[in-house]
């Protein structure tokens, strides 16, 4: 066999395997789910466990104090947002049809300035409701994860208990010889350095759009202020589709000068955190192309659902990560990069 052949056969067999792995995937993905998600519970509470750790805390005790806080938030915002979410779902069918008046409304305005338009194919390609239908199938998801509550506490639980021996095993593996040390080292600190700085930034455009919206006056402030949290993970994109269901219910609401002030307010947040407190924060190099974020929340949505779309972009930078730390790997974490990458890193790239 030539070598152009062999070549070619490990490309379409790691292809197949692929393909394979990702079909495995999606028909795992009621198991996967909770599993990722727990994972990311457990990164976020890597840090202030490693706190307590080092000043002498008892490590099954630090592990206790975290699993208490999260079921006390995790109770808090039941509290908070599960009369919202109900509510919000049996409004949702009144909220379209006032929408949909709307939207007849003015289809009509533009009959009489002398625009004819269809507006059953208008309906058939724009459905006015669809944002408020995703933000409902959103929520599900969430809820169908919450239905998992104890497993995913259980295994936070064990991923945070091995924790404290993880440097032990690394250190051993390191000695064998067979992965760098500074490799894995390096990879879970930009991890947590990431997730967790980039859940505090969530957290800050949450409360801001919460509070925002309820000084305005617009219905279930604390739920538009949870879908902002979650939907920050993703960039860019992320941001838009979480104004767009509350600014169209401030339209239903009030009309267009507060639906326009809504949007205003969403796009001075985002700004705000995307733009200027993100970037000193977290570094320029921490962002993804808007191009791979798109291709990721499609990617991730198709594969695990609603959840995986709030999850796509976490999933993708682990990737980044990963392949950023990988001597032979790296030039493809630069192309998965949003902008101008650091001139060492360009060298470094050229370099592989």
């Amino acid at each position: 066999m030539s070598d152009t052949t062999f070549k070619a056969t490990s490309v379409l067999l790691t292809l197949a395997a692929l393909v394979v792995v990702i079909a495995g995937m999606k028909a795992a993905a009621s198991i996967i789910v909770p599993f990722l998600f727990s994972v990311f519970i457990a990164i976020i509470c890597a840090p202030p466990l490693a706190w307590m750790t080092r000043r002498r805390v008892p490590a099954v005790l630090a592990v206790l104090i975290i699993l208490l806080a999260v079921l006390l938030i995790g109770f808090l915002l039941m509290l908070a947002v599960g009369t919202s979410v109900q509510s919000f779902s049996s409004a949702m069918p009144g909220y379209q049809a006032k929408l949909q008046q709307l939207f007849n409304g003015f289809i009509g305005w533009l009959s009489g300035m002398g625009v004819e338009l269809s507006s059953t194919g208008i309906r058939e390609a724009f459905d006015p409701g669809s944002a408020i239908k995703l933000v409902n199938r959103m929520l599900d998801g969430l809820g169908n994860l919450f239905t998992n509550a104890f497993l995913i506490l259980f295994t936070v639980l064990l991923i945070l208990l091995e924790a404290s021996s993880f440097p032990g095993k690394l250190e051993a593996i390191a000695n064998s010889g067979r992965v760098k040390f500074d490799y894995i080292d390096h990879f879970l600190a930009s991890v947590q350095h990431y997730i967790g700085l980039k859940t505090m930034t969530s957290l800050a455009t949450g409360v801001l759009v919460a509070v925002m919206l309820a000084v305005m006056g617009v219905d279930f402030p604390l739920l538009w202020g949870l879908i902002a949290f979650l939907l920050n993970y993703i960039p860019n994109i992320g941001s838009i589709i979480a104004a767009v269901p509350a600014v169209l219910l401030a339209l239903i609401q009030f009309g267009v000068p507060a639906a326009l002030g809504a949007a205003l307010g969403y796009a001075v947040i985002n700004i705000v955190i995307g733009s200027v407190v993100e970037p000193r924060v977290m570094g320029r190099g921490m962002g993804l192309s808007a191009l791979i974020v798109f291709l990721s929340l499609i990617f991730w949505g198709w594969v695990f659902g609603p959840v995986g779309m709030i999850l796509s972009v976490p999933l993708t930078m682990l990737a980044k990560l990963a392949l950023e730390n990988g001597e032979h790997t790296h030039w493809i974490s630069v192309l998965l990069g949003s902008g101008q990458p650091p001139a060492d890193e360009v060298v470094k790239a050229e370099s592989q």
